[in-house]
């Protein structure tokens, strides 16, 4: 049995950052690291956030999304011995999905002998998630935009031009996608799908450029988070805080129900924490602190044979 290792490194992510519902995503700072190897049975050893579930082999998304990749192209198991450290929160909307499908999908392909590119992974993990902002973001990390062209994602990411800061802060109940999809209509007017695709644009160039100034009006929406607020209340409480002073943006982070703040390079970041707080009236949060990550997710192959 071969004694290959493969390493792989997955950022969380926020995906729509407003206006750009299933289609934008940003990477950040914190990290699904696994390492794998054959085995003789399937066993993991987890660390980190929600090690719990992270570490069960029962009703796993990471294994189940690998058996189904082996099981779908025909081919035959390889069980696997897995370290797992968890960084990103689960349930909460920055990405622990797409990172576990990615993952799950890597896995096959390096284990199953498939040799897909970096293209068909993220295709693959994309269809499993069904959409591909979240998992496009996390495979090639920086600000994407991922749309479908037929049966494959078309994706590209940008660098910031400012390496602006992130918070992210989290209610302490978990919301499922599946629940905060179900508030959003099936249809909209021509006037607000019209503003969205204004400041979808308006966001990309302010990303591409650098304009922090833009993110206040960018990165308003009208499609998705007006109706989310029913299920992500704290979203209706920061949301006054966009734009305003050191505070360049807020947005719902994909689904919910945590919210993102992106702020100025160098502000005082307890100061906005207590904004932040005077602003949840005192409702149990968790504010995580985090960057950009702008480099591809990293999948690293060490050979023992």
């Amino acid at each position: 049995m071969s004694k290959d290792r493969l390493y792989l490194r997955l950022p969380a992510t926020s995906a729509n950052l407003g206006p750009g519902f299933d289609a934008l995503a940003l990477a950040l700072t914190l990290y699904l690291d696994i390492e794998a190897a054959p085995a003789r049975h399937y066993s993991i050893h987890a660390s980190g956030r929600n090690a719990d579930i992270c570490g069960a082999t029962d009703r796993n998304l990471l294994l189940h999304t690998y058996k189904i990749v082996l099981q779908q192209q025909r081919v035959s198991e390889v069980p696997l011995e897995l370290e797992v450290c968890n960084g990103i929160p689960l349930g909460m909307g920055c990405g622990s999905s797409a990172a576990t499908r990615l993952a799950g999908v890597a896995l096959a392909s390096h284990f199953g002998r498939l040799g897909w590119d970096r293209g068909r992974i993220l295709t693959e993990a994309s269809r499993l998630e069904g959409h591909p902002d979240n998992t496009a973001a996390c495979w090639l990390g920086g600000f994407t935009v991922a749309c479908w062209r037929g049966n494959e994602v078309e994706a590209i990411s940008l660098t910031p031009r400012a390496l602006w800061q992130a918070l992210v802060v989290m209610p302490q109940k978990p919301l499922a996608t599946v629940l905060s999809r179900k508030v959003v209509p099936e249809s909209f007017s021509r006037a607000d799908v019209v503003a969205n695709l204004q400041r979808v644009a308006l966001l990309t160039a302010a990303f591409a450029t650098g304009h922090g100034e833009l993110l206040g009006t960018a990165v308003e929406d009208r499609l998705h988070q007006p109706y989310r607020v029913e299920v992500c209340p704290l979203l209706k409480k920061l949301l006054p805080l966009s734009g305003q002073g050191e505070i360049l943006s807020v947005t719902l982070s994909g689904a919910g129900p945590s919210v993102l703040l992106l702020l100025q390079p160098g502000v005082g970041i307890d100061a906005t924490k207590e904004i932040v707080r005077k602003h949840t009236e005192d409702e149990p949060i968790e504010i995580l602190e985090c960057g950009l990550q702008l480099n591809p997710a990293l999948c690293r192959i060490e050979s023992h044979r």
